[in-house]
């Protein structure tokens, strides 16, 4: 099959804008923390703006890429994932107790991220290759359940809990759009949240930030509870039109992590609720973008994979905003196409590159004029 036409130029158009606004993001949000690392202000930008460009150049590559080449291939490229998990936790990057990070000479990256996209492709591929028995349990459910157990328990061992979390709800995600029978993610869904929990009780930091979340308050909580503490602040601080660029004071080393996970809370201070509130509408633009790609897809393959990746992009700015706004309790995932960092921005735009690719193959999709306008009027 050919493609017909270019790729949806409004979706293209919309994360290139969110990457590029990301600088400003984060040399406001970054600026005295480059500083104190003996760099200039515009140190940890100059990093960044590298990483802006590597992510837009993926878009650009993986768009051109036809996706139904993926469907043969997923399965390799899963194994090559399992394989990074693995190599992680011998010989990865240990920081801040946690070992998810793979050296690969002067660079480094997260396997983890890579892995989202590689599981998205395969469990598309055999969800749509068993389109026929896709309820069959023995046939169907168990090889899928397979794969998701074998990449989520590898990163659950780095630890990170969150990604695991992540990678299991878009393989389930994709299931549930391929019609696969509710009971038997229900039981298996059950089965996880019992695991998840004696997971949870084995480390005692990750009790204490349920327990800070919850508001109990002792001499480790406090600490924990710091950081969502100063996030809160800097999103009051913002009231509904902000405190102005370049002006957040949360910034100067009362907030951890501002550039990062945290820059949501920083773009709240500087642009109010205004600022903050449209940013998740364009996020919901790429979301309804993507469920519009996913439905007009010209085949299984092409609308899983299109759910997946939609999936995964909202998963993870709804998250980070939760977090952010103090009401889940703290992770480490950044927001897409936003914070300060490289894997997850490049793999991210790699991603919805692979989604504009599928794009190129819809029969038709609805005016992105026409979309605005009803969000702008409802």
């Amino acid at each position: 099959m050919k493609a017909q036409k270019t790729a949806d130029l409004s979706l293209f158009i919309t994360v290139t804008g969110l990457l590029l606004a990301s600088l400003a993001f984060v040399y406001t949000a970054s600026a005295s923390f480059s500083v104190a690392k003996a760099m200039t202000s515009e140190g940890m930008l100059i990093k960044h703006a590298t990483k802006v460009v590597l992510a837009i150049a993926a878009m650009i590559f993986f768009t051109k890429i036809d996706y139904h080449k993926y469907q043969k291939h997923s399965k390799w490229l899963m194994l090559l994932g399992i394989l990074f998990l693995a190599a992680v936790l011998v010989v990865g990057h240990t920081e801040l107790g946690a070992k998810r990070w793979l050296p690969l000479g002067p660079f480094s990256f997260q396997p983890s991220e890579f892995v989202k996209i590689a599981l998205v492709l395969h469990i598309s591929a055999l969800c749509a290759a068993k389109k026929e028995f896709i309820g069959d349990f023995k046939k169907s459910f168990i090889p899928l359940l397979v794969w998701t157990g074998a990449a989520a328990g590898l990163i659950a061992k780095q630890p990170n809990m969150s990604n695991a979390s992540v990678l299991v709800l878009l393989a389930f995600g994709i299931m549930f759009i391929a019609q696969m029978p509710i009971k038997y993610m229900l039981s298996t869904g059950a089965i996880a949240i019992v695991g998840g929990g004696i997971y949870l009780m084995t480390a005692w930091y990750r009790v204490q930030r349920i327990l800070a979340f919850l508001g109990h308050e002792n001499e480790h909580t406090s600490r924990i509870s710091y950081q969502t503490t100063q996030a809160l602040i800097a999103l009051g601080s913002g009231g509904l039109t902000g405190l102005g660029i370049g002006q957040s004071r949360q910034r100067d080393f009362y907030l951890p992590e501002s550039y990062g996970d945290f820059i949501y809370s920083i773009i709240g201070e500087e642009y109010g609720f205004i600022g903050a509130a449209f940013l998740l509408l364009i996020f919901a633009f790429i979301i309804i973008r993507g469920i519009q790609i996913a439905k007009h897809a010209p085949d299984p393959f092409g609308r899983y994979v299109a759910s997946g990746i939609t999936l995964m992009i909202g998963i993870n700015t709804l998250i980070n905003s939760l977090v952010n706004s103090g009401l889940m309790p703290v992770t480490g995932l950044p927001m897409p196409f936003v914070s300060y960092g490289g894997t997850n921005m490049i793999f991210s735009a790699a991603a919805v590159g692979i989604l504009l690719n599928i794009s190129k193959f819809t029969t038709s999709l609805p005016d992105p004029k026409k979309m605005t306008a009803s969000i702008r009027y409802a």
